[in-house]
């Protein structure tokens, strides 16, 4: 008989994909901390089975977790950027920009435009509500807009 609760093989291709681009973007371009936070809030959840309800949203928030611990840890060579984004110095811009979010505003801004999730899956993965989803939303709108204008006029 099965002990597992769910199948994360189904979960694991209905949300890794869309998780790792969030992970990715959310730690600024760096491949290696989105891998292993991803793999890791997997091998989490899958030890926890039986205690997750909602493992979208437990893997969404131990990866973002763990990505952010990482970070941290790693905070004096945030310089370091993979060779893809030497190669596109706009993508570069972008991802220092988003570097430069909080951490909510980054997750908000990737989970809601690039993702294409609706505020109310964003707030949920989060554990937020959509009012501060919302509220996330419009200021990283206005600090990306000021950043990237920023770096705009300094190549002028």
């Amino acid at each position: 008989m099965d002990n597992r609760k769910h199948d994360f093989e189904a979960i694991w291709r209905d949300v890794g994909p869309i998780l790792w681009r969030a992970v990715y973007a959310y730690c600024g371009g760096r491949r290696e901390v989105a891998d292993d936070a991803v793999v890791e809030a997997f091998a989490r959840a899958m030890e926890r089975d039986r205690d997750i309800r909602d493992p979208r949203a437990y893997l969404f928030r131990v990866a973002f977790r763990l990505a952010a611990a990482e970070m941290k840890l790693d905070a004096r060579r945030r310089d370091l950027v993979d060779q893809a984004v030497e190669e596109a110095p706009r993508l570069h811009d972008l991802l220092g920009a988003l570097r430069r979010l909080s951490p909510s505003q980054r997750t908000a801004v990737y989970l809601h435009y690039e993702a294409d999730l609706p505020v109310r899956e964003v707030a949920g993965l989060m554990g937020t509500s959509s009012a501060a989803v919302k509220v996330h939303l419009m200021r990283g709108r206005r600090r990306l807009a000021a950043l990237l204008s920023e770096e705009a006029g300094t190549d002028e």
